[in-house]
């Protein structure tokens, strides 16, 4: 039977035949080890895997979930693989999920890691100020692509204006905070007659049967009373003195709970939470923030990196862990918080114009870090504008995959220092 709306073949609402955690874990690892591209691509592999291919769930539950997941705090695609796993064999299936997806990515960028601090002399010195550059091609990117989908009007445009320049005069430690805060004001005052207009009832069927994600309504509650613990607990911990793995783990956790988009967008967070804050050099954050590109897997792992790279303990093995669990920790309590109520909230004009809102105002966020620290911090000649520049082109007018973007700036940036 065709699926009225997408045309595939799937069986719609297709009853979910249970698994094993194992083989969970065996089918993302392969993800794990093969997802280049980022969360968009990342969803389209999801849904060959695990639609087309194996049939775990249909086509129209698969959409559902994926807006659900869009429509939360943290990095999308992790979180519907986590999903994923729940539907598939339950609570220990979704960490199956979760960890497939996510350790090869984190190894890789640990590895990397352990090593920088011996890419000594010129050459060394060249391919780090390469991978600057990638971050220059890869956030001017994300910022486009960004602009041309959550900015689709007038309103929403004027919205990321609004945010940038908050950003570009508040000086406080809470302007990020502030600017989502903004952001989702001004959507629900601004865009609400657009949404209501736009608005539809879910589809019926889609999501009724809560039992299938294995989700209860008390086990909605537990995790989103744990989130909201966490997010304002820990800052009261390191306020009075706790120890220093408490504000890591709480610079990670804010990072992972208050970015709406995922991917890219995660960045100024991290940057506030961990250069701003001396336990990462700029140089090291760039630097690792390129090769993040050219890793499979999510986005989010670059937290791994970091965790590593600190000046001071807990950094290595403790520092990875603690910010690696910080950054994810979040988006997953708040899809299990979600999912049992979410065919009532996604029908809802309101909640369609905050959230309008608020990624708007994530654009204006992720052109501020575009300039700073990105810019400012890799093109300091023509030659650097040149390289950043032609990698943008590649990447959004010749869809040039990031793997081969890497590359590129890394040879560029050898290239620059050895001929100077």
């Amino acid at each position: 039977m065709r699926n009225a709306r997408t045309g595939t073949s799937a069986q719609p609402h297709a009853q979910l035949r249970a698994g094993s955690a194992a083989e969970v874990l065996a089918v993302f690892l392969k993800l794990g080890l093969t997802s280049f591209g980022g969360p968009i691509a990342h969803l389209g592999y999801f849904r060959r895997e695990f639609v087309d291919r194996r049939g775990w769930l249909d086509d129209a539950t698969f959409t559902d979930l994926v807006g659900l997941c869009q429509f939360l705090p943290g990095p999308a695609s992790s979180q519907v693989g986590f999903s994923i796993g729940v539907l598939r064999a339950g609570w220990l299936g979704g960490l199956a999920a979760w960890c497939g997806f996510t350790l090869p990515s984190v190894l890789l960028l640990i590895a990397f890691a352990a090593i920088a601090p011996d890419l000594g002399g010129r050459a060394g010195s060249g391919l780090i100020h390469g991978l600057k550059l990638v971050a220059v091609a890869v956030v001017a990117q994300a910022v486009w692509d960004m602009a041309r989908r959550l900015c689709p009007d007038r309103r929403h445009a004027a919205i990321a204006v609004v945010a940038l320049v908050l950003l570009g005069v508040l000086t406080t430690v809470y302007a990020q905070l502030i600017v989502i805060v903004v952001g989702a004001a001004l959507g629900w005052l601004l865009c609400r007659a657009n949404a209501t207009a736009t608005a539809v009832a879910p589809p019926a069927g889609e999501l009724q049967h809560g039992n299938q994600f294995r989700v209860s309504r008390r086990a909605g509650a537990i995790a989103l009373t744990l989130f909201c613990v966490l997010l304002f607990g820990l800052p009261l911990l390191t306020r009075f003195g706790a120890a220093h793995a408490f504000s890591v783990f709480d610079g990670f956790y804010r990072s992972g709970a208050l970015v709406f988009g995922g991917g890219h967008v995660v960045l100024p967070l991290l940057q506030e939470h961990t250069v701003a804050t001396g336990w990462v050099t700029s140089n090291d954050f760039l630097a690792g923030y390129g090769v993040a590109q050219a890793v499979p897997g999510p986005l989010f792992t670059f937290a791994a990196f970091l965790g590593w790279s600190m000046t001071a303990a807990p950094n290595h093995w403790a520092g990875a862990l603690l910010a690696t669990l910080g950054i994810f920790l979040p988006g997953l309590l708040l899809v299990l918080a979600a999912l049992p109520y979410w065919q009532a909230l996604r029908a809802h004009p309101s909640m369609a114009a905050l959230l309008g809102g608020v990624n708007a105002a994530v654009v204006g966020l992720l052109a501020m870090a575009l300039y700073s620290p990105v810019w400012t911090s890799a093109v300091h000649s023509g030659v650097d504008f040149a390289v950043a520049t032609t990698g943008f082109l590649l990447l959004t007018r010749w869809q040039i995959p990031p793997l081969a973007i890497v590359v590129l700036c890394a040879l560029a940036g050898v290239g620059q220092t050895l001929l100077a």
